[in-house]
């Protein structure tokens, strides 16, 4: 036999995706032992909390169904003694294995068991094919569902799945994928079982959490789970990343319509929280342009600071340039006084004395300081060298919404921006104008790179729709 002796296949429906805080509504096992199928059990059970209308339309399990059924304390020894001594096989099995052994645990009662994940079988047989959902699997190997998303007809299912691969390969190969399939995953040491498995492998943001309510890091992904797995890979077993991983104690995600939408939020939730393993998007209100003031004979400064962050960009006159720091500010002005012969006494990079600057005693200041350029010449030619420095003109002559949906939730979002804002995110269209009416523009250093970066590419600005205030 190449299959393992004893063999529990076990099938979960429950009123979410997170192991610690959802619960299970149904429970299917198939017990086979020396390749035949020897108790056939399937339970509803009370989760003891509200099924959300979304499970509800999923699975088909309502909350009227589960009223009357038993709890999983009055269904745990008959559970325990289908799974004792047996591979434990599911579908993504860390996810059904997690809410079974955190649900043991919050009786006070410990269940381990050797795993088998037919996902990772499937894909260590079948390496040439790029999906291994469960449907995807039903339709390549022309399987028989009696009732999917019910415990018992996925359960029967991965049952069909197993013989059939027994029968397709060599047993050498086949005991060679399930060793495969039953490996481990790299995980925190102190992060919940199933917890990792329960991420939805779709856009949105992810919370890493230690011992408190204080997120440790942020991120975001097209794919949450592979994103959130590849943190605590094999590979990144040293530095930073090991750090990190020792210190995770719980983990959150937040989905969202698409790529865009993630990246949004995640901007917005680190300047937030500021996360201590978040170096970049970290809240800096110290963002500024220079403005050039009017041209005057005197030989002080003629450039001013000008806060950005927090403003109106539509209230904007003359600025240019986005820095963080002076320094940054500093190299810019440098580079330009070389280029075009201005004076660094001038443009408030060299102290103020009397006489010629030193740029101009090595002959790279075309001499205002010295007298031998009028102020007027000087700030001409600053303001031509200043032109095109500041922040890129806004590609519409108002604000855009770009619509995002994703098919495998059926979710749908309407991001509104304007003059590089981020002015609010909605789920329906209808509400979008009502959205743009009470919207408030505060610029953001990070968000408009972002959206620069984003609206680079052809196709993600042909998506945007021009809106025209004040309609519907």
């Amino acid at each position: 036999m190449s299959l393992p002796a004893c063999l529990a296949v076990v099938d979960l429906e429950t009123t979410g995706a997170h192991p610690l805080r959802d619960r299970i509504t149904e429970i299917a096992i198939l017990r086979i032992e020396a390749g035949e199928v020897v108790e056939r059990w399937s339970s509803l059970t009370d989760p003891g909390v509200s099924i959300p209308p979304t499970i509800q339309n999923f699975t088909g399990i309502t909350n009227a169904m589960v009223a009357d059924a038993p709890p999983f304390e009055a269904l745990a020894d008959a559970v325990y003694g289908l799974l004792d001594g047996a591979v434990f096989v599911a579908h993504n099995a860390r996810f059904d294995y997690g809410f079974l052994k955190n649900a043991f645990e919050r009786m006070g009662r410990k269940f381990d068991a050797p795993v088998l994940c037919t996902v990772k079988l499937s894909r260590a047989l079948y390496p040439q094919h790029h999906r291994h959902g469960l449907d995807a699997i039903i339709a390549r190997h022309d399987l028989h569902c009696t009732a999917r998303h019910r415990a018992m007809g996925d359960a029967e299912v991965l049952w069909q799945f197993l013989a059939l691969a027994e029968g397709a390969f060599p047993a050498e190969t086949l005991t060679h994928c399930i060793e495969r399939a039953m490996k481990r995953p790299a995980r925190p040491p102190g992060l919940a079982e199933g917890v990792l498995e329960g991420v939805p492998d779709s856009p949105g943001v992810y919370f890493f959490y230690g011992e408190n309510d204080l997120p440790l890091y942020i991120g975001k992904s097209k794919r949450l789970r592979a994103r959130v797995m590849s943190h605590f890979a094999a590979d990144r077993s040293n530095g930073k990343s090991a750090e990190l991983a020792r210190q995770v104690r719980r983990v959150e995600w937040e989905q969202t319509a698409g790529e865009l939408g993630a990246l949004l939020l995640e901007a917005c939730l680190i300047k937030h929280h500021r996360p201590l393993h978040n170096r970049q998007l970290r809240r800096n209100d110290e963002v500024f342009a220079l403005r050039l003031l009017p041209s005057n004979k005197r030989k002080a400064v003629v450039l001013e600071r000008v806060p950005l962050t927090g403003s109106d960009p539509r209230t904007w006159e003359d600025v240019h340039g986005a820095f963080r720091t002076r320094k940054e500010a500093d190299n810019l002005l440098r580079e330009l006084a070389m280029l075009y012969q201005l004076c660094p006494r001038r443009l408030g990079i060299e102290p103020g004395r009397t006489g010629a600057c030193m740029a101009h005693q090595i002959k790279r200041c075309a001499g205002v300081c010295a007298g031998k350029e009028s102020p007027e010449s000087h700030d001409a030619r600053l303001a031509l060298a200043l032109a095109g420095k500041g922040v890129k003109a806004w590609p519409w002559h108002g604000p855009v919404c770009v619509a995002e949906h994703d098919p495998a939730t059926g979710r749908s979002e309407f991001h509104l921006l304007d003059r590089w804002c981020y002015l609010a995110t909605v789920r329906s269209d209808a509400d979008v104008y009502d959205a743009l009416s009470g919207a408030a523009y505060t610029f953001d250093l990070d968000i408009y790179r972002l959206l620069v970066r984003w609206f680079d590419a052809g196709t993600h600005r042909s998506a945007a729709r021009v809106l025209t205030p004040g309609t519907h």
